[in-house]
């Protein structure tokens, strides 16, 4: 499963979906927790943490420079989607290759680690990481004492100089086109000379509820941050120089990948509980709850976990997006099967992502008899009716998820590649069917 040659038969739904589901953990908060557990003043334990290829590849990077990250178990969790994870800090050290596949996360969250490194550590990923924009980080790094050796691109793969340690200091970052440049700063800030105060210059920042889960975890790991936020196109940020407390977490279920689920029950009328959602979370994916009900679906979070109860009719919204834009190709699907126009707005920065996610929507919802229309912010979306076909992924999971959502309405879609899911939710086919009562549907060779 996962080859670009086969297409994955999107199952339809025979009547309304009625389902539990149960996800696996959050990879932004395993990812910031491997890196904070990695920097600690000890051994630390990351429970019920994501094991997925993004999460794959941070555990190999650390490894890399000198981290021992131990699995003791699989969490409980059948579909090996789930693991307890034993850190404990080591020397930093090259020479080192990492690997960042088409992690964001990998590939802007380490970095700042390999600076503390003694030795030459170099980063490259799948070719479609070399188009995605790492200025900004580059140039961040080089202010507070790093040498990176990146031929003046700024874009993988290049080169960290390691010296051991960071001068820190003062950092002015563009972050208009990631939120993750100010994140990759601020997780190993404490851990500089002199700290670090990231200062953003540029346009307002996206998905700011990633910083906010950043600095949540630093503080619970014992580390100052001050912030001043309230202009976000002048955000800034300090980190003060100190120990980072070694702590024993677990990691909440990943929320942004709850969207296709709740989304099935939104399209077929259906109920669909998510199981252990939290009830206070920093997580983006909790903006589904306000927008699933904007669009007419029943949403109740009790003991349990969370519910959506979907509508006779969905409606369509004119939202912006631009904190929770991974939100978007999901709920883009859902827009395309409403009974109203709807438009995805502030999310300009998703051409920056796996792939230039507008684009993509507008050409795959198309390609299927859609009316969607890309703007400079956005997309406009006019249902109409959809047939079907075969819908690209460009390697990008939530495209995946998407194609997956359209096909519970709309007979004869092919996914292709599937498989690209396994970035973050390795067991998305198994999970999508068992929601459906049905076997696992197998990907079939392309023509």
């Amino acid at each position: 499963m996962g080859s670009a040659d086969h297409l994955w038969p999107a199952p339809t739904a025979d009547g309304p979906v009625d389902a539990d589901v149960r996800l696996p953990g959050s990879k932004s908060v395993t990812n910031r927790a491997l890196i904070l557990a990695s920097l600690a003043d000890g051994p630390s334990t990351v429970s019920a943490a994501l094991r997925a290829r993004d999460t794959r590849l941070m555990v190999r990077g650390l490894r890399a420079l000198g981290v021992g990250v131990e699995r003791l178990g699989d969490a409980g969790d059948p579909s090996g989607s789930s693991a307890d994870w034993r850190v404990t800090p080591g020397p930093l050290k090259g020479p080192a290759h990492v690997d960042c596949g088409l992690a964001g996360t990998v590939m802007r969250f380490l970095p700042p680690v390999a600076g503390l490194a003694k030795g030459d550590i170099r980063f490259d990923g799948d070719p479609r990481a070399r188009v995605r924009p790492m200025g900004a980080i580059v140039t961040a790094l080089e202010a507070v004492g790093v040498p990176i050796d990146d031929d003046g691109r700024g874009t993988l793969p290049f080169t960290v100089r390691g010296k051991g340690r960071v001068a820190g200091g003062r950092a002015d970052v563009d972050a208009s086109a990631s939120s993750q440049f100010v994140s990759a700063l601020l997780l190993s800030g404490a851990r500089f000379d002199q700290g670090v105060e990231v200062r953003h210059k540029g346009s307002a920042i996206p998905s700011m509820p990633h910083i906010g889960m950043t600095v949540s975890m630093l503080r619970e790991s014992g580390v100052e941050v001050a912030e001043s936020a309230d202009d976000p196109t002048k955000a800034r940020w300090t980190v003060s120089p100190s120990r980072i407390r070694a702590v024993d977490r677990t990691v909440e279920p990943d929320l942004s990948n709850a969207a296709p689920f709740l989304a099935a029950a939104m399209v077929t009328g259906g109920r669909v509980l998510v199981r252990d959602w939290p009830k206070q979370t920093t997580q983006a994916g909790d903006a589904l709850r306000g927008l699933f009900s904007e669009m007419g679906g029943e949403v109740s979070l009790g003991k349990k976990g969370l519910t959506v109860q979907g509508p006779d009719r969905v409606r369509g919204i004119d939202v912006d997006l631009h904190d929770v834009g991974e939100l978007a190709p999901v709920l883009a699907a859902v827009c395309a099967l409403a009974d109203s126009p709807s438009r995805l707005r502030g999310i300009a920065h998703l051409r920056g992502h796996e792939t230039d996610r507008l684009e993509a929507i507008v050409a795959q919802i198309n390609a299927l008899g859609g009316d969607v229309s890309e703007k400079s912010d956005g997309v406009r979306i006019k249902p109409k009716p959809l047939r079907g076909g075969v819908f690209a992924t460009y390697d990008d999971h939530r495209m995946a998820t998407a194609a997956a959502v359209l096909g519970l309405v709309v007979p004869g879609i092919l996914v292709q590649d599937v498989g690209t899911t396994a970035k973050t939710l390795p067991s998305f086919p198994a999970l999508w069917t068992q929601m459906l009562g049905i076997p696992e549907v197998r990907e079939v060779k392309g023509a």
